[in-house]
């Protein structure tokens, strides 16, 4: 096998392969890069059994057909350091030659018979949603999902496809996030799809996509990459009983001043108070365990209720929310101090939980 290719092609294949490498055993197969030369392209694939990616690429220069696999890493560490110039790709026998130039390095490699087949579309079904709209509103509540929770489903999104809606959901226990898309589906379906995979899916696929599942796993694909994942299983949480049936107050805000607010009291603490009267809006933030380290800021606004509100909550939550709206405007639903408050714009929203003493 003997290829050439530029280095920043390489490069940035590399880099998108690298979160799908298993990092922590490198004498494991799953450590590697599999390469699988054709005729005119290169197929590269990298797994650590939970998700996988495979690339596809034209942008070489074929000498001899082939395939290796080769430590992920190390490869892409060694490509770094080179010049801007094209490399050479070079199997003798069970080593990898890399070359630029005087520059000449090498890497041992596995036996390429032996990398985790993939799995394939065949008796999958299809999800007919608008992929890239069904990927927007990952991203919206991509913060939302947890991260490291024992109950595993929690550290997933899940996909609630309805009869009129596809709800999309992340909650960390402390706020729920809910995307929703109106249309008509075929089918109803439930998944959870773990948030490794969201991360590197929002990052990869910028243009329409197919999409298959079965009971174990999900297929994302265009024609240059591929992306599947195992799904998580366990029962996602009753998310239509979180979020409140009814709201006293439904506030419109402006979305660049309060953010502006949010950000400079949170400077102090992430834990903010907020306070709701009729002609401005009063946030302040107080250092733990000092009374002399806080800050103060507000907002003139007319609201228009009844009576004075007080919010106490952790300021990230709001953050990232107003990160992930386009509009300049948006409701916070409020009903009583020590109640789950909610954040909407259009067909998002989020429900907080607040910081009661």
């Amino acid at each position: 096998m003997k290829i050439e290719i530029k280095k920043q092609i390489i490069e940035s294949i590399l880099i998108n392969t690298q979160p799908f490498l298993d990092k922590k055993d490198a004498t494991q197969i799953t450590s590697h890069i599999y390469f699988n030369v054709e005729k005119d392209i290169c197929i590269i694939k990298a797994t650590d059994l939970e998700i996988g990616i495979k690339i596809i690429t034209k942008d070489i220069e074929v000498y001899e057909l082939g395939s290796f696999t080769v430590n992920g890493k190390k490869l892409l560490d060694i490509i770094r350091i080179l010049k801007d110039e094209d490399i050479i790709l070079e199997l003798d026998e069970q080593i990898l030659i890399i070359k630029q130039n005087r520059s000449k390095f090498k890497l041992p490699t596995f036996e390429s018979s032996q990398f985790p087949k993939f799995p394939t579309i065949e008796d999958k079904g299809q999800i007919t949603l608008d992929s890239l709209n069904l990927i927007r509103n990952l991203k919206k509540i991509t913060p939302s999902i947890d991260n490291n929770n024992p109950k595993y489903e929690l550290n997933g999104a899940l996909i609630d496809i309805k009869e009129g809606v596809t709800n999309i959901v992340g909650t960390d226990t402390k706020r729920l996030a809910v995307a929703s898309i109106y249309n008509n589906n075929d089918k109803e379906l439930s998944i959870i799809i773990p948030k490794k995979a969201i991360v590197e899916i929002e990052k990869i696929f910028l243009e329409k996509i197919d999409i298959f599942y079965d009971q174990k796993e999900l297929i994302i694909q265009n024609n240059k990459y591929f992306i599947f994942t195992k799904l998580l299983n366990g029962k996602f949480p009753d998310y239509n009983k979180i979020i409140p049936k009814e709201i006293k107050y439904n506030i419109k805000f402006p979305k660049k001043e309060m953010l502006e607010a949010i950000k400079q009291i949170s400077i102090i603490s992430q834990d903010i108070t907020i306070n709701f009267t009729t002609n401005a809006v009063y946030f302040s933030s107080l250092m733990q365990n000092s009374n002399n380290v806080e800050a103060r800021t507000q907002l003139e606004i007319n609201l228009n209720i009844e009576e004075d509100i007080e919010l106490n909550f952790n300021s990230k939550y709001l953050i990232d929310f107003l990160s992930q709206i386009d509009s300049n405007e948006f409701i916070i639903g409020i009903n009583s101090k020590k109640l789950p408050f909610v954040v909407k714009d259009k067909d998002f929203i989020t429900i907080i939980m607040p910081i009661t003493n």
